[in-house]
């Protein structure tokens, strides 16, 4: 082992000079032993952001059309090859991993024991990430990614043991985004205790597993109306049927004025609007559509920051804007606890998990 001392951000695993933070790094040390705060998860899956596996299910068509799955296959391959990490070079957004504890460090504070199955909870944007099959069990075509391999967390990792009452590919999508549905009923219930008249919360991508979840969790915390905004009128079925919207509307989050429309036509403007859609050009309809002193949560990692900070004081629309980061206090715990409570949410979910099996399955 290198007598380069450990630290619990993994700075240690860096091999960019100068040092950054994992995240930024261009590659990272991915040697299978261990520093003595470190843990090693057998790899069972991962679970690609869907921001990054948009981009490169558009950058690898078929010639006669669709995905080209093996394309697809092989950049993510090339991708950790290269950087040690699934960190997507476009969009710079990676995604998450199931696995098996294999070994735990002496100093570890995780409170990980070999043999646990766990969903990890930051970014593989920042686990160093080996893969040993060549990805050949996936075909190319969906986010969660059948693997074997290993990954490496930190002192300041975040892992979950997966419960024992739901499907791991189940908790899986819903650990995957539980830092939204967090973050949506800490500010509601922050603007609850200040608004007495009732609070509109407006979500973006509502059929979606954040979106859905953020819409359940609004509800759960005291929201007065909720509204789900959806980009086609089967996903409006779909969210009308799951039942967690007051209101639900069709419009194109791209387009500023119909997002605007839509959701003022729906009760709004929105005290809280939470933007859930992993498609770019969203920045300017969310901040419309929320109302002066409002905030707007980004939860995708498509928007660009820019255009939203921009956009905001060329609007003068005085609202607070906040990325949602993934993390926040008993995120995983309370995103399960809203799947089991919540048949909509759960529906949906599992609506999603099924049109994945059938097209692994053709």
């Amino acid at each position: 082992m290198s007598q380069v001392t450990a630290d619990p951000t993994g700075l240690h695993r860096v091999l960019d000079r100068p040092v950054v933070l994992p995240q930024a790094a261009e590659r990272l040390d991915t040697r299978r032993e261990l520093w003595p705060d470190e843990v090693r998860i057998r790899v069972e899956k991962l679970n690609l952001d869907a921001a990054s596996y948009r981009q490169l299910e558009g950058a690898h068509q078929a010639p006669g059309g669709g995905v080209d799955g093996a394309a697809v296959r092989q950049a993510v391959l090339d991708i950790v090859a290269a950087r040690g990490k699934m960190q997507n070079p476009v969009t710079g957004s990676g995604g998450m991993l199931i696995g098996v504890v294999e070994e735990v460090g002496p100093a570890s504070p995780l409170g990980l024991a070999v043999g646990d199955r766990v969903a990890t909870l930051v970014s593989l944007t920042l686990t160093p990430l080996v893969i040993e099959d060549g990805l050949a069990r996936w075909d190319g075509r969906g986010e969660q990614v059948p693997c074997d391999g290993y990954a490496v967390l930190f002192g300041r990792s975040i892992a979950a043991v997966l419960p024992d009452d739901l499907d791991p590919d189940l908790a899986l999508s819903v650990m995957d985004v539980c830092g939204a549905p967090a973050l949506t009923a800490r500010v509601v219930e922050r603007y609850v205790a200040d608004r007495p008249g009732g609070v509109t919360v407006a979500v973006v991508g509502g059929a979606g597993k954040s979106g859905s979840l953020s819409l359940a969790a609004a509800r759960a915390a005291g929201a007065r109306q909720t509204v789900g905004v959806v980009p086609h009128a089967s996903e409006a079925a779909l969210l009308e049927e799951a039942g967690l919207a007051d209101r639900v509307v069709v419009a194109d989050a791209r387009d500023p004025i119909a997002l605007r429309d839509a959701v003022l036509a729906a009760g709004g403007p929105a005290d809280l609007t939470v933007v859930c859609v992993d498609v770019p050009g969203c920045e300017g309809g969310a901040i419309l559509a929320t109302a002066d002193g409002g905030t707007v949560i980004f939860f995708s990692m498509a928007t660009s920051f820019a255009a939203a900070a921009l956009g905001a004081e060329g609007l003068a629309a005085d609202v607070t804007m906040l990325v949602g980061n993934g993390y926040v206090p008993g995120h995983a715990a309370y995103a399960l606890d809203l799947l089991r409570a919540t048949p909509g949410v759960r529906s949906l979910f599992e609506r999603r998990l099924a049109a994945v099996a059938a097209e692994e399955g053709r």
